[in-house]
């Protein structure tokens, strides 16, 4: 990530962009869907990015800011919407004792205080949960609504009244409108019970649905249109605030909610009152240390001015009070058991190990997965199938082993696997990376979905009509079993596709018509479309224009694999001689003409041509498909000669798209600036190659003088 002080203007206000458009769907899938992505450090890391970089460019700051929007719209909800009045608004985070001790200062500071004056702060736990008003008119119940947007959210009153911590009618002296804030959970052994329930209800337990933790729980159980489903879900209510009010009885923050208490409503039993802010941090400390204990999940500590006529001068920011600041807890830990590590195979072909532990709770999810990354991560860790470890979550996302409390005990290692355990390939690391991946390619299972959605796509061979919903079903039947050279075979089938729901005869005669047009592909597609590692649209014409003839590349690739073996790198030449010499090599065997085939190219084509699945399925492809030579044809153009270098996002077309008509024009692409570059197309987003053409003077033009040259040329 960039230092922001290093940022210019324009990179500033493109990351902000980025970012705004990323909290916001972050908020949406958090808030509004109930399924988040990304845990909460994530999200907490994006804002806090953010807010630095809008405290550096404070001119840049956008109506749409991050730092002005509360959770999220309810535009698509089908329940009915309540506008709140005042609005429903979040909370700053701070994440370290300073974080806190600035707060006061800045509270001081505001109030102009003199060092004699005493800020009283509340502490109490920040529950995990999902905000709700409730406004009561002469003491009696008559809304509810979540906070949305907080200017408007959802009416869930009917859902709330089934909620038994909610009284119906407030007890005592109550003024004649009062509207309480607070949150509505599920207790972590209630989230327990409620999840065995379902899964014992459902008729197919593996489809049994089951909430990912109480928060997702609670809010998914309060937001339902029909009442005696919430009724149904242990949920439960905790006080914190209060928003609209004809009175407000008392003068601090800490006698207010006990009063809120006594009316009825429950409150956090951990609130506190204190005068210093080391007293305040302490009781973090303390609520900390027993968070594994409590019968709810919460995420951190709220400290809040005590004095209400101090709050109420302090104000308001964008979408925060400055008389409070969430004390966020830092990930959660727990020790057990390793009891195996499991090799899993990704769509791609990357190893990647999982250990499965002995189940252990960690902030209210019940953990029985962890990842291991890689190959070198089980190496540093150490670890092996009966190791104690330490376990790390944050938020909701897969946790990780951070510590082996058992390193030393004698054990075998864990020998990580030379061959995928999915299709029995080899599996290789190439120079300079961690991750281990099959090299089946598309005899892999675990691969072949993947492989070839990759293969009919726009960008390689582009069948219209062959899509993933598709290719899942003919995988399902076992057509495509041997592989992509099955596709040309689907016109077998027509017949019993015909016969199959969904299935037309205009649709199914479009389709076969479509592949029966790619049976001569152009070459270079037809490369890249075998997805094997290194090799784009780009590097697939670079190959050609030497080889010409697809048919050839098998034998070039023994060639390399031959030329490694009988050279391997000796201490003698590791001075960089080894280097230069395979270089020179693997130009020389692939007929290289152009920049960026190197060795990482070289070892994926020779790792892929080795296998004899792969071998066997180009062989079958070209018993399909005849792909003519490739010709590199040129245009004259004003760039014709010239280096061309692309940078920033390009709107209308990809960027091996936009390298493909550089080439077509005569002109070489580059992927970064030099004395020798002699143009740069800039899109939105051009950053540190922008800079560098400037200072050399290079003419930088945009996507639609790109575009002029383009159409002048044709």
């Amino acid at each position: 990530m960039t230092d922001i002080e290093s940022l210019s203007e324009a990179e500033a206000a493109n990351e902000l962009m980025r970012l705004a458009k990323s909290i916001r769907h972050h908020n949406q899938r958090y808030h509004a869907d109930d399924d988040p992505e990304i845990s909460d450090a994530d999200f907490d890391a994006l804002v806090q990015r953010n807010n630095a970089i809008e405290a550096a460019f404070p001119h840049l700051v956008r109506a749409d800011s991050p730092n002005r929007l509360v959770g999220s719209a309810v535009e698509g909800s089908p329940l009915a919407k309540v506008s709140h009045a005042p609005r429903m608004m979040s909370l700053d985070n701070g994440f370290s004792d300073t974080d806190i001790e600035e707060f006061a200062a800045r509270v001081r500071r505001f109030l102009h205080l003199g060092d004699s004056e005493t800020v009283a702060l509340t502490a109490e736990d920040k529950i995990d949960g999902l905000s709700c008003s409730l406004r009561y008119e002469k003491g009696v119940l008559v809304q509810a609504a979540t906070r949305g947007d907080g200017m408007v959210g959802e009416d869930v009153t009917a859902n709330v009244r089934t909620i038994a911590d909610i009284p119906g009618r407030l007890e005592g002296d109550v003024p004649d409108l009062f509207e309480i804030r607070g949150e509505v959970y599920m207790a972590k052994d209630d989230f327990a019970a409620l999840n065995g329930r379902l899964l014992e209800e459902a008729e197919d337990p593996a489809k049994a649905r089951q909430f990912a933790n109480p928060r997702n729980a609670a809010a998914g159980s309060l937001r339902q249109k029909d009442a005696a489903v919430t009724a149904a879900r242990p949920l439960r209510f905790l006080a914190h605030g209060w928003g609209e009010t004809s009175d407000v009885p008392e003068a601090t923050q800490f006698a207010m909610i006990k009063r809120i208490e006594s009316w009825g409503v429950p409150v956090s039993p951990l609130l506190r009152g204190f005068d210093t802010v080391e007293e305040a941090l302490s009781h973090y400390r303390h609520i900390e240390a027993e968070r594994a204990e409590l019968p709810y999940d919460i995420d951190g500590v709220v400290y809040k001015v005590d004095r209400l006529d101090w709050q109420a001068r302090l104000g308001f920011v964008a979408k925060a009070p400055r008389w409070a600041i969430a004390h966020k807890f830092p990930a959660e830990r727990a020790q057990t058991s390793l009891e195996a590590i499991e090799i899993q195979v990704g769509r791609t072909g990357k190893l990647t190990p999982v250990g499965r532990l002995t189940p252990v709770t960690v902030g209210g999810v019940v953990v029985s997965n962890v990842t291991l990354h890689n190959r070198d991560e089980i190496a540093r860790l150490g670890v092996r199938p009966g190791d104690r470890v330490v376990i790390q979550r944050a938020g909701d996302v897969i946790p990780q082993v951070v510590d082996n409390l058992t390193r030393e005990e004698e054990r075998a290692p864990f020998v990580f696997p030379g061959h995928c355990p999915a299709c029995g390939s080899e599996a290789v690391a190439e120079e300079g990376e961690v991750d281990v991946r099959c090299t089946g390619g598309l005899i892999c299972p675990a691969q072949k979905f993947e492989r070839l959605r990759h293969f009919v796509s726009r960008g390689a061979l582009d069948i219209e009509g062959l899509g993933e919903k598709s290719i899942a079903e003919f995988l399902e039947l076992g057509w495509l079993d041997k592989g992509p050279a099955d596709i040309f075979r689907l016109k077998d089938h027509r017949g019993e596709l015909l016969a199959r729901e969904g299935w037309q005869e205009k649709s199914v005669d479009n389709l076969l018509a479509a592949i029966e047009a790619k049976r001569s592909p152009d070459a270079a597609r037809l490369l890249f479309a075998l997805g094997i590692r290194h090799i784009g649209v780009v590097t697939a014409r670079d190959l050609l224009k030497g080889l010409g003839d697809l048919a050839r590349l098998p034998d070039k690739a023994d060639e390399l694999r031959a030329w490694a073996e009988a050279n391997p790198q000796g201490e003698a030449e590791s001075d960089g001689k080894y280097a230069a010499r395979r270089l020179e090599a693997i130009k020389a065997i692939l007929e290289v003409r152009a920049d960026g085939i190197g060795p990482a190219v070289a070892e994926a084509l020779a790792d892929f041509f080795h296998e004899p699945h792969n071998r066997a399925l180009w062989d079958d492809l070209l018993t399909q498909v005849s792909p003519p030579p490739y010709v590199v044809e040129t245009r004259d153009s004003e760039v014709s000669g010239k280096t061309v270098v692309f940078t920033g996002k390009l709107e209308t077309m990809s960027r091996d798209e936009a390298k493909a008509q550089a080439e077509r024009l005569g002109a070489k692409a580059a992927g970064s600036v030099s004395a020798k570059t002699d143009l740069v197309v800039a899109g939105p987003g051009a950053g540190s190659k922008l800079k560098q053409a400037s200072a050399l003077g290079i003419k930088v033009i945009d996507e639609a003088e790109w575009a002029a040259i383009v159409a002048a040329a044709e």
